[in-house]
């Protein structure tokens, strides 16, 4: 192989793995912002305080809970006002990066009283599906809660 060919091939080389590096460092910070968001949304919950989660959640968003009731982002919050909290804590949480979308999974486990009033004691598994907005700001489009039976 001629030395400009060699030089060339190495450029190339070196360009990729310039560029996939460049990805994996995207990937990674996208997927500390998630988990920051996520945070957010605890720290919304801990305080009984769901003014912290609304912006969080698209205009679409959609909750299914884990008795299949679906809810839009205007209920959700009405019954984030009406639960109150007295313990709240997340597990587990893992995020994947698919793009502009990322898949948030983890645990939490929840006490005090539900919305209707009713005390609460549970241990649930959630998915978090955000997408990143037009404007360049990651949000909820959609949530699914499951109990955890031990």
């Amino acid at each position: 192989m001629k030395p400009t060919r060699v030089l060339c091939l190495l450029g190339l080389l070196s360009l990729f793995n310039f560029a996939s590096v460049q990805a994996q460092q995207a990937t990674g910070a996208t997927e500390k912002a998630i988990a920051a968001l996520e945070d957010q949304w605890l720290k919304s919950q801990k305080t009984n305080d769901p003014a912290l989660v609304a912006p969080l959640l698209a205009d679409k968003y959609v909750f299914t809970s884990e008795d299949g009731k679906v809810m839009n982002k205007a209920q959700s919050l009405a019954d984030a006002k009406a639960t109150k909290y007295t313990f709240a804590d997340y597990e587990n949480v893992q995020v994947t990066v698919f793009g502009d979308t990322a898949i948030a999974i983890g645990g939490g486990k929840f006490k005090g009283t539900d919305s209707s009033g009713k005390p609460m004691d549970s241990h649930t598994r959630f998915t978090d599906t955000w997408v990143k907005m037009p404007d360049g700001k990651w949000q909820c489009v959609a949530t699914h809660g499951s109990t955890i039976k031990m």
